[in-house]
């Protein structure tokens, strides 16, 4: 399955990320990180994230720019003890990291993608939003960070490479979400480590649906 139409420059930058997932990577500080986005993003937000999934009912997902991270291994939510795919009550957990050649994509009832539109050069923001919403029948849960990164590319560049604020991803988002009315969004921003904040969930559908034209979110 082919994934989004990437530029030039992003599919660079692609090659890049390759590379760091394969050899690690240097941060800012000089420290040399040897696994690289390894981390489970998702943990922290699992109790923000949980009430929105139970609400649309989701049961099967698929982690988008999945990185490192493992839904069927034990000890993601600390207490229970339970696996991100027990944690949040799931009969299918898919992945998609082009840097690690890993592609699960099919529909599923939600799209998840945390820390990885940041890592995204801007022209093609556009076009993996577009792949992000055909394959969510329901719902699509984003976490951008608005802030640079720790982590350099080869180059020497920051790793977050588009760096907007929260209102330009909303912006960003509504400008697609006319094209997939019946999937809503949830839209958390980060501008800083562990610093968040979530937009209402929203869909364009709900636009329409509306009997005012004046939205709000």
């Amino acid at each position: 399955m082919s994934g989004p139409s990437f530029s030039r420059k992003g599919l660079a930058l692609l090659g890049m990320y390759e590379a760091m997932a394969r050899d690690g990577y240097r941060r800012a500080d000089d420290v040399q990180v040897t696994d690289a986005f390894a981390d489970f993003e998702l943990r922290a937000y699992r109790q923000q994230v949980l009430p929105v999934l139970q609400h649309f009912g989701v049961r099967t997902l698929l982690d988008y720019g999945c990185g490192g991270s493992d839904w069927h291994a034990a000890g993601f939510d600390k207490h229970s003890g339970q696996s991100a795919a027990e944690y949040f009550g799931l009969s299918e957990a898919l992945r998609y990291e082009p840097a690690r050649g890993i592609d699960e994509r099919r529909r599923v009832d939600c799209v998840l993608s945390f820390d990885v539109l940041e890592h995204v050069f801007v022209s093609d923001v556009p076009a993996v939003l577009r792949d992000m919403f055909s394959h969510a029948g329901r719902l699509l849960v984003l976490n951008v960070a608005c802030y640079p990164a720790a982590a350099r590319l080869p180059n020497g560049e920051n790793a977050h490479v588009t760096v907007r604020d929260p209102q330009w991803w909303k912006g960003m988002l509504d400008a697609v979400a006319v094209e997939f009315p019946e999937t809503s969004i949830c839209l958390i921003t980060s501008t800083a480590w562990r610093q968040s904040s979530a937009f209402p969930v929203w869909s364009a559908g709900g636009w329409q649906a509306s009997p005012a034209f004046v939205t709000t979110n």
